[in-house]
């Protein structure tokens, strides 16, 4: 894979150039500095990517001729990550991890023991900053799809916006938890088949209020244990995107 990535609007129909915006030039000729001629992958964040020459190098609208283009298939199975609002910047290290790992998308979620509130002006800033780290997040890694990250809402909402997703699992510490080996077992007896969307619900820093748990399994949402060990949150978002992902892209 070429060193070099960038995002990009679609370009129309037949046309054989990509016009970067003012950011994207900017990065790639000055931050990355790239050369007239180098190999450069376009991508949209819908899954498709063009294979490009730089031939304009100007730093506020480099331009790319398109060599060819690819479709990327999606995932087998679209994981959303409904993440509980934490502390500080970890918000911001949990989207990118998750847009490394395939995450089709994520709910931030405004829960009874998160300590961060956001008005509507803190609120648009935080998921513009989401945004780009993601899109970072997929330049590194070559993610050609970008996650679609939602505004922060409450439990609720959050469950009504996943509807769509035919397992829904928490990881949780209370007593009761099964394995994720054993719902996804469960679930293929029930179905036949693996799900082709599934929901993760990650806690705050202190877990799920023993009312939202049971909000949880009014809807059918799955407890599963992580382990014996009390992971932080951002650690806890990680591992179980790990392991679902591997379980259910393999399956």
């Amino acid at each position: 894979m070429p060193d070099f990535r960038v995002f990009c609007q679609p370009p129309a129909a037949g046309s054989t150039e990509i016009v970067l915006s003012s950011e994207e030039s900017h990065h790639l000729v000055v931050v990355n500095r790239a050369r007239l001629g180098d190999p450069v992958v376009a991508f949209d964040g819908h899954g498709t990517e063009w294979q490009c020459e730089l031939t304009g190098n100007r730093k506020q609208a480099a331009t790319l001729a398109v060599r060819a283009t690819r479709q990327s298939a999606p995932l087998p199975c679209a994981i959303t990550l409904a993440q509980a609002l934490p502390k500080g910047s970890v918000m911001d290290d949990i989207v990118r991890h998750a847009t490394e790992l395939g995450v089709a998308r994520i709910l931030p979620l405004a829960s009874e023991r998160s300590q961060v509130h956001l008005d509507d002006n803190r609120q648009d800033r935080k998921v513009e900053k989401w945004h780009t780290g993601a899109l970072e997040a997929a330049k590194q890694c070559g993610n050609p799809w970008l996650p679609e990250i939602a505004s922060p809402a409450n439990l609720a909402a959050t469950l009504d916006a996943a509807s769509d997703c035919e397992l829904k699992l928490v990881a949780s510490l209370h007593p009761g938890a099964q394995s994720l080996k054993s719902a996804l077992a469960a679930f293929r007896a029930q179905h036949g088949k693996l799900p082709s969307k599934a929901l993760w619900l990650v806690g705050p820093e202190g877990d799920f209020s023993p009312a939202e748990m049971a909000q949880l399994a009014s809807r059918g949402v799955v407890p599963i244990t992580l382990g014996p060990l009390v992971l932080r949150c951002d650690t806890a978002a990680t591992a179980a995107l790990s392991i679902l992902g591997y379980e259910l892209q393999n399956g």
